[in-house]
């Protein structure tokens, strides 16, 4: 009966010993588990948020050429108005400038060009399609 006693305490010390070294383990590894996760999850939402900076990035270095490439226009035109290579033009254009006399409200480059600029850029901004609605 001694040695039945003596066995299952060796056995319980043994059990104790092993639960011991393998609880800390098994807990250091979910933790290991858990942090890896977090480190995925942050660094997905940086790549996100890249991502979406370099799209407007994108969209506001396309404004700017456009918008580049609308200032060599009228600069190209005024040039040629000034050389008198478009005088065949002069009407239409002031009508279509808001520089015409019945205009005098806005200056020579009042305020038409601010509005239709401010319209064409609601638009533009309007038709973005939202980072939820590419997914």
């Amino acid at each position: 009966m001694t040695g039945l006693i003596i066995a299952i305490v060796v056995i319980a010390i043994i059990a104790i010993a092993v639960f011991a070294f393998l609880m800390p383990r098994a807990r250091a590894k979910a933790r290991e588990r858990e942090i890896a996760r977090q480190r995925d999850e942050v660094a997905t939402a940086h790549r996100e948020r890249a991502e979406d900076r370099s799209a407007r990035a994108d969209y506001a270095e396309q404004q700017a050429a456009r918008e580049r490439a609308e200032a060599e226009l009228h600069e190209t035109r005024a040039r040629m108005h000034e050389r008198g290579l478009a005088d065949d033009e002069l009407d239409m254009e002031r009508e279509r400038l808001g520089t015409a006399d019945g205009d005098a409200g806005r200056g020579a480059r009042g305020d038409r060009f601010a509005s239709e600029r401010d319209e064409r850029v609601a638009d533009e901004r309007d038709a973005t399609v939202t980072r939820d609605d590419r997914v």
